[in-house]
C-alpha cells in the first residue's frame, strides 16, 4: 500500500509539474513576463539546474528591464556551474543596456573559455547565434578548430558567412565541406539553391560559379563536374548540364541513368533540343534493354506531345516497331501503355487501346507495373464515357498501393471523374483531401478543382455553369479541342460577367496556347487582367502572357512589363520567383 500510495503521489506532482511548465510557457509566448517570470521562478526552485527554465527566467527579467536581478542570478549560476555560455548570457545583458564596454569584455571571455577547454565551444557558439551575435560565433567555431583542428564546423561557418553578407567565404566553406564530407552535399545544395532563388545578391551565382569551374580545373575528381551539372541544372542550362555528365560518362562509363534523368527533365522543362540530344546520346551508348526502353519511351512521348494529328499513325508504326525490335514483355511495358494512350486517344480506337492493355495485364507484372497497366485501361474507359468502370480501376489501384504517390494520382483520377459526371459534392471532398498531398504536382491540380468547385458552388448554388464547364473540361479530356472551345465559348455567352468567366478565358487561352494560336491565347488574359484583377487567376493570366511574349512572339519589352507585375503586386505568386528571374533575364542583369 506504502508503494501503491506513493507512486499515486509521484504520477500527481508530475501531472501537476507539467500544467506549471505549459502555464509558464503560455504566458512567455503570450509576452505577459510579469507572470512567466514568477511561473519560470516557482519551476527553479523544484529543478534549479533545468537551463531551459534558467534561459526563460532571465529573458523574462531582460524583457521586463530588470537588469541587476538578471546579473546576480547569471553570476550565481556561474559561479555554482563554471558553464561559459554563461559568460555570453552576462555580457549580452550589459549589451541590452547600451554597455557596450562591459558586454564585449565578456563575450571575449568567453571566447578565451574555448582557448582553454575547446569543447566548450558548442554552448558558447549557440548562445552567441540564439543572440544573433553572428560575429562572435563566428569567431568562436574559427577558435575551436585552430586550438583543436579534428573539429568540423564548416557548415556552422559558411551559413554564418551567409548571414554576414561574405557570400565568397559562405561559397568557399560549403564547398570544402562538400568535397571533405560528400554524405552533406545534398543538404549544403539545398542552402545554395535558397541563395540562388531567393537571398542572393546579383553576383551570387557567377561567383558561385566560377568557384566550381576553379575547384574542377584544380582537381579533375568527378566530384566537381557533379556539383557544376546541378549547379547548370539550377540554372536550366541543360546542355550545359549534359557537357558535364558527359565528361562524367567518358572517365566512368558505368552507368547513363543520370544522363537518362537529366534528358527526362529536359523535357518536362520543354526544352527539346536539348533532350533530343542527351537522349540520343543514350540510345548511341547504351545496350542496356532497360534504358534504351526508358529513352525511347521518354523521345516518344515528346514527339506525341509536339507533333500533328496527321502524324499520329506514323508514330503508331514506329512504336509497333520498337515492340517488335525489343519484343513484348515487362522490360518494354511502358512503350506498350504509350501505344495504347496513343490509340484511344489520338487515334480514336479506344476498343484496340483496351485489347493492348489486356494483353500487358497477362503478362508477368510487379504491383507497381499492373497499377501502371491499369491507370490507362482505366482512363480509357473515362475517355469511353464508362465512369464506373473506370472508377473501380482507380479504386484498385488506391487499395493495392496505399498511401504511395500512384495511389494518390489514382485518387486524384477518381476525383476528376466524379467532376465530370458532375457529381460535384464527392469531388469537392476528394479535391480537399488531396491538397495535403505529397506530390506538389497532385497537390496544386488538386488545390485547382478544388477552387474551382468552390468558389463557383458558392457564386451559383444551382451550379449550372460550373456544369457546363466541367463538359468543356470532358471535351478537352477526350482530345475533342474544337468542340472544346466552342463549349467554353458558349459559357462565355451565357454566363458573362459571373464567377465562371475569368478561369473560362484562361482555359481557351491554354488552349490556344497549345495549337500555337498566340495571339489568340494572349486576348483571353488580356480580358482577365483587364476585368478580372481582383481574381485568383490574375497571376496566371499575366505569366502566361508574359511567357508568350518572352519566348514565342520575342517582345521582351512587353514580357518585361508583364513579369514587372508579379513581382510588385502577386509576391505570393508560385510563379514570383520564375518571373524575377526572367525579368532579370530580361532586364540584362550579369547574374540573376
Amino acid at each position: 500500500m506504502k508503494k501503491l500510495f506513493l507512486h499515486i503521489t509521484l504520477f500527481f506532482s508530475l501531472i501537476c509539474f507539467s500544467q506549471n511548465e505549459q502555464l509558464a510557457q503560455y504566458y512567455f509566448d503570450k509576452g505577459d513576463f510579469e507572470k512567466a517570470k514568477i511561473s519560470f521562478e516557482e519551476l527553479l526552485k523544484t529543478t534549479p539546474q533545468n537551463s531551459l527554465y534558467f534561459q526563460h527566467a532571465i529573458d523574462c527579467y531582460q524583457q521586463l528591464q530588470l537588469f541587476d536581478i538578471a546579473e546576480k542570478a547569471i553570476r550565481e549560476r556561474l559561479d555554482k556551474y563554471k558553464q561559459g555560455n554563461l559568460l555570453v548570457e552576462l555580457g549580452y545583458n550589459f549589451q541590452l543596456q547600451k554597455d557596450e564596454t562591459s558586454a564585449n569584455k565578456y563575450y571575449d571571455q568567453a571566447i578565451e573559455r574555448i582557448k582553454k577547454n575547446p569543447n566548450e565551444v558548442y554552448g558558447i557558439a549557440n548562445s552567441f547565434e540564439r543572440k544573433v551575435l553572428l560575429e562572435q560565433a563566428l569567431k568562436s567555431y574559427q577558435t575551436a578548430t585552430t586550438i583543436e583542428p579534428k573539429y568540423n564546423f564548416n557548415y556552422q561557418m559558411a551559413l554564418l558567412y551567409g548571414q554576414l553578407g561574405n557570400t565568397e567565404m559562405m561559397i568557399s566553406t560549403f564547398l570544402d565541406e562538400a568535397f571533405a564530407n560528400p554524405l552533406n552535399s545534398i543538404q549544403i545544395q539545398n542552402q545554395l539553391a535558397r541563395f540562388m532563388v531567393d537571398e542572393g545578391d546579383e553576383n551570387f551565382n557567377e561567383t558561385l560559379r566560377k568557384a566550381l569551374i576553379i575547384r574542377a580545373q584544380k582537381n579533375q575528381d568527378v566530384f566537381w563536374n557533379r556539383y557544376l551539372s546541378w549547379f547548370y541544372v539550377q540554372q536550366k542550362e541543360f546542355g550545359k548540364a549534359f557537357i558535364q555528365e558527359k565528361a562524367i560518362y567518358k572517365r566512368n562509363p558505368e552507368s547513363l541513368s543520370n544522363i537518362v534523368n537529366l534528358g527526362q527533365l529536359t523535357i518536362e522543362e520543354d526544352d527539346e533540343e536539348a533532350a533530343k540530344e542527351i537522349l540520343g546520346f543514350v540510345l548511341e551508348n547504351t545496350k542496356d534493354l532497360e534504358l534504351l526502353i526508358q529513352a525511347n519511351s521518354y523521345l516518344i512521348k515528346m514527339k506525341i506531345e509536339k507533333v500533328q494529328e496527321k502524324d499520329f499513325t506514323t508514330i503508331n508504326s514506329e512504336l509497333e516497331g520498337l515492340l517488335k525490335e525489343y519484343e513484348i514483355s515487362p522490360f518494354t511495358l511502358s512503350l506498350q501503355l504509350i501505344q495504347a494512350h496513343l490509340v484511344a486517344f489520338n487515334l480514336r480506337k479506344p476498343e484496340e487501346g483496351k485489347a493492348i492493355i489486356k494483353k500487358a495485364l497477362d503478362l508477368q507484372l510487379n504491383d507497381y507495373e499492373t497499377a501502371e497497366a491499369k491507370m490507362v485501361l482505366a482512363d480509357i474507359l473515362l475517355y469511353e464515357e464508362k465512369y464506373n468502370q473506370a472508377l473501380l480501376y482507380y479504386s484498385q489501384i488506391e487499395e493495392d498501393l496505399k498511401n504511395d504517390e500512384v495511389a494518390h494520382e489514382a485518387s486524384l483520377k477518381a476525383a476528376k471523374t466524379s467532376y465530370f459526371q458532375g457529381d460535384f459534392v464527392w469531388a469537392l471532398k476528394q479535391f480537399k483531401e488531396l491538397k495535403a498531398a505529397n506530390s506538389e504536382l497532385i497537390a496544386n491540380d488538386a488545390l485547382e478543382y478544388f477552387l474551382l468547385i468552390n468558389d463557383n458552388t458558392v457564386a451559383d448554388s444551382t451550379q449550372t455553369a460550373l456544369k457546363q464547364f466541367a463538359k468543356g473540361d470532358y471535351l478537352l479530356y477526350q482530345n475533342r479541342n474544337q468542340e472544346a472551345i466552342a463549349q467554353f465559348q458558349s459559357i462565355l455567352k451565357i454566363f458573362k460577367g459571373d464567377e465562371i468567366e475569368a478561369v473560362t478565358l484562361l482555359r481557351l487561352g491554354k488552349i490556344y496556347e497549345k495549337q500555337s494560336e498566340y495571339n489568340l491565347a494572349l486576348s483571353q488574359y488580356e480580358e482577365i487582367i483587364n476585368h478580372h484583377a481582383d481574381g485568383i487567376y490574375m497571376d496566371e493570366a499575366l505569366y502566361f502572357s508574359a511567357e508568350i511574349e518572352n519566348n514565342k512572339l520575342h517582345d521582351s519589352e512587353k514580357a518585361k512589363l508583364l513579369y514587372e507585375k508579379i513581382i510588385f503586386n502577386h509576391q505570393d505568386s508560385i510563379y514570383f520567383v520564375d518571373a524575377r528571374k526572367k525579368y532579370r533575364q530580361l532586364r540584362g542583369d550579369k547574374e540573376l
